[in-house]
Order: C-alpha cells, then structure tokens, then sequence
C-alpha cells in the first residue's frame, strides 16, 4: 500500500510538473502568434484592407490554443492537487481539444504553405498592375509589401520605384522574396503547432494513469 501511494504521489507531482511547463508553453505560444500576427516582417499587414488573412488562420488558432493551454495548465494543477477524477477527466477532454488544433495548425502551416504563398502573391501582382495603372494616385498596398518584404518590383524595379524602401540596396524580385519569407513563417508555426501537440500528449497520459490510480486507491481503500 505504502508504494502504491508513494507511485501515485510521484505520477501527481509529474503532472503539476507537466501543466507549470504547459502553462508556460501556452503564454510562450500566446506571445509568439502576436508577434507573428502584429509584429516583426508581417505587422505591416494589420491595417490593410487586404491583409492575408488566409496566412493568419493559423496564427488565430495558435493564439487561441495558447490562450486555452493556459486555463488548461492551472485546472489541471488544480485537478492534481485535489486528485478530482472528475477535474482529471476535463483536464484530458481539454488537451484533446487542444491537440486536434495544434495538429491542425501544424499540418495548415506544411500543407497549405504553397496556397498561402500563391495568395499573398497574387495580392501583390494585383497591388502591381493596380500602380502601373494609375501612378499618379498612388499605392499604400504596394508600398506596404515593399516595405514589409525589403523587396522592390518583379524581375525589374524600374517602374515601380517611388514604392520602393529607401533603405533597399540593390533590386530584390518580390515574387520570391514573399515566398522565401512566407515559407519560413510558416515552417516555424508549424513546428510550434506539432510541438506543443507532441506535449500535449504526455500531459493526457499523465492524467489517465493518475485518474486511474486514484480510482484504484479509493476501491482499495
């Protein structure tokens, strides 16, 4: 009885262990998605009329997670502590959730990358012949994925020039600069997204077996 109870003891202080780290996965996951969606290459984005929005997909269910694998992490403390098996078994409920997203996002972010690229491509084309048609009004678009992407027109810059970055040396072909780019943001969210899937399944085989120990002591006892 005393190594039962010290086993159970053991899986219960793994899996507070387990939901401190989930908890600060979730915060950590939360501040990257933000940083993706309002800061670093794609802030520039936020206030257009056409923003990617099919890029960001990934990026909102990121942060949701996140927001959900904080709430999860402090119930399932709660749940470890007070060996509930009916908090246990919500606990587990709440990481399938949040497993099925994270895959989710992971295989939007590997498998959707080359729709994603195309997408942002083609609002940039449409920015381009938009400029090339009325040059005299101007292109806050176009000016924006300039800006965004340190690049300056196609295969030449020549017509688009005023649009360009200033701080831009030399002539970078936008097409692949978006794509390059685009292709590593993508990569990472997806290696995020897979990760914390890949955690969250520790964290569901902890809370079985503690929820099945503590059952098992109770009919012992």
């Amino acid at each position: 009885m005393g190594r039962f109870r010290g086993g159970l003891r053991c899986i219960k202080y793994l899996l507070l262990g387990f939901n401190l780290l989930f908890w600060l996965a979730g915060s950590a996951v939360i501040g990257f998605g933000l940083w993706f969606r309002f800061g670093g290459t794609m802030k520039g984005f936020s206030s257009e009329d056409k923003s990617p929005e099919y890029f960001y997909m990934g990026l909102y269910v990121l942060v949701g997670a996140g927001a959900l694998m904080m709430a999860v992490g402090f119930f399932g403390c709660c749940g470890a502590m007070r060996e509930s098996q009916c908090v246990l078994g919500s606990f587990f409920t709440c990481l399938l959730v949040i497993f099925a997203a994270e895959v989710t996002t992971g295989v939007f972010a590997f498998i959707g990358k080359g729709v994603a690229i195309r997408h942002v491509q083609t609002m940039y084309e449409e920015a381009y012949n938009d400029y090339l048609k009325d040059k005299e009004r101007g292109n806050g678009t176009l000016i924006t994925f300039h800006s965004t992407f340190q690049c300056c027109g196609k295969e030449s810059s020549e017509q688009v020039q005023p649009t360009c970055p200033k701080e831009l040396l030399g002539h970078k072909n936008c097409i692949d600069e978006i794509e390059a780019i685009i292709s590593v943001k993508l990569q990472l969210i997806g290696i995020v997204g897979i990760g914390i899937a890949g955690l969250t399944i520790f964290g569901m085989i902890f809370s079985m077996v503690l929820c099945c120990a503590i059952r098992t002591s109770r009919d012992v006892i």
